[in-house]
């Protein structure tokens, strides 16, 4: 079809030649370049080595975080079988950016999360682009909604379960647009109003409770606590 994507005729999808992949992380590069040209001019304009050193760190603590979830989104506890598992807490390793640093950060880092997914198994069966953007796009730069409990009480994990509960809402509606589709002729009808709802809900609120309970551990409570003061 193109340089960038070809049509799998078996699969009646289309995936990312080896230049498409190129040129996504391109786009990966540029979208990380103009977040640290955001921060430094944040930072010029507010002017003060103290506020400089603040935001260098904030910078180094958000790429650490994205460093970690995006390969312990390869640890897969549970696959399913149409997309979607159950990771080892990656989602909450997007989350907390927002929690530290606020919505625009939070949003920034889950966008530039959303690409790397996207090359991680988009890339390689897509329907439109309107599916890339519910399933990929969309869901995971959700995750940065989590940026709106900065500062609140309970906000880490209030702001992690909003987060999260919206990627699901994201990937239920492309759900309805498009998988639906997909399904087997011998698939009841009278399931097809709920089945998006319910299966992915079902990978995304698992690896919730997850990582709720794997927070509410004293020991991680102390190490995050002790992070956050250093922020």
């Amino acid at each position: 079809m193109s340089e960038l994507i070809e049509y799998v005729a078996e699969d009646g999808a289309y995936s990312l030649t080896d230049k498409g992949k190129i040129a996504v992380m391109f786009l990966l590069v540029i979208a990380l370049i103009i977040a640290v040209v955001g921060v430094i001019s944040a930072v010029r304009r507010k002017g003060g080595s103290e506020k400089r050193a603040l935001n260098t760190k904030q910078l180094v603590f958000s790429a650490v975080a994205l460093a970690l979830a995006f390969p312990l989104s390869y640890i897969e506890l549970l696959k399913f079988p149409w997309g979607g598992s159950i990771t080892l807490c990656s989602m909450f390793f997007v989350t907390i950016i927002g929690y530290w640093y606020g919505p625009v950060a939070g949003f920034s880092a889950a966008f530039a999360y959303s690409l790397l997914q996207f090359i991680q198994g988009g890339g390689s069966y897509m329907l439109s682009l309107p599916q890339v953007m519910f399933d990929y796009l969309l869901a995971f730069t959700a995750l940065g909604a989590s940026g709106f409990f900065k500062g609140k009480k309970h906000g880490m994990i209030a702001g992690y379960l909003l987060a999260v509960f919206l990627r699901g809402l994201f990937h239920t509606i492309g759900g309805y647009l498009y998988w639906m589709d997909y399904m087997p002729e011998e698939f009841p009808q009278n399931l097809a109003v709920i089945y998006p709802i319910v299966y992915n809900y079902a990978y995304i609120l698992g690896e919730a409770l997850l990582t709720v309970i794997i927070l509410l551990l004293p020991p991680v409570q102390k190490a995050l606590a002790r992070i956050e003061k250093e922020n």
